[in-house]
């Protein structure tokens, strides 16, 4: 056993990345601001602005470009339905376990899972109606603050993204990874707009606390491999001392 072995844990695990870091604390910040505007019943002046931006000025119902936009907006917002989510978390978690990446497929799970009660939990508690000054072109059934399919999806991307970066041998696979990733939130946080079922700030708060749910659970995990990783170099030290004969076993 090599001691260099401990210094490299020290200084690559030992203190959280502080990309992750400010991450989570940004999401944070975003939300409570947002919250604080919510909940003191105050209208955001760029929400209305921005829902009629994407709408026919002499027809609110109608939305701006050509009929196979709102259709491709319709399928794209899917990718952040609880459906999909569930599906793909599903698969991706079971093959996971099917291979013997067990943490893995916890771990995807519980950031997953955990992220749409989360949100469950945060549109119960503010319970925001839907923007009614345009025609929704989508099926509801819940609050509007925050958009579940912006948190979730958010969540759920960057938490793949996150375990695919992990295994990416060049930094342009790394790049690949994190952008397409960011994309795909991005996509289904616009169509919710687009198809006037959440007020802009709903999506902006969704992206916000699904990044900062998604660090969140990263940083556990990577608490606890930190540790496990510790402990494991402790006792291959120990093994290393006492075969010198310099502890007794």
């Amino acid at each position: 056993m090599q001691f260099a072995d401990l210094k490299i844990v020290l200084s690559r695990k030992a203190v959280w990345p502080a990309a992750v870091m400010s991450f989570l604390a940004a999401g944070l910040f975003v939300f409570i601001e947002l919250a604080e505007e919510i909940m003191e019943g105050e209208a955001l002046d760029f929400d209305e602005a921005l829902l009629l931006a994407f709408r026919n000025p002499a027809d609110l119902g109608d939305p701006l470009g050509p009929p196979w936009l709102e259709e491709t907006a319709l399928e794209l917002t899917a990718l952040g339905g609880y459906p999909v989510i569930v599906v793909l978390t599903l698969a991706v978690a079971g093959y996971l376990g099917v291979a013997a990446w067990r943490g893995a497929a916890l771990y995807v799970l519980a950031s997953v899972a955990g992220g749409s009660a989360l949100s469950a939990l945060l549109k119960r508690f503010f319970e925001r109606p839907r923007p009614d000054i345009v025609e929704q072109l989508d099926v509801i059934h819940t609050a509007s603050f925050p958009s579940g399919h912006a948190m979730v999806g958010t969540v759920t991307y960057l938490t793949l993204g996150a375990l695919l970066v992990r295994y990416a041998k060049t930094r342009a696979e790394m790049i690949y990874v994190v952008f397409t990733a960011g994309v795909i939130t991005v996509l289904v946080g616009l169509t919710r707009v687009y198809l006037g079922v959440h007020w802009p700030s709903d999506v902006v708060a969704g992206w916000a606390m699904g990044l900062s749910w998604a660090a969140f659970v990263w940083c556990v995990v990577a608490v606890i491999e930190y540790r496990a990783q510790i402990s494991a170099i402790g006792s291959r030290a120990s093994g290393y001392l006492i075969g010198r004969g310099k502890v007794e076993p």
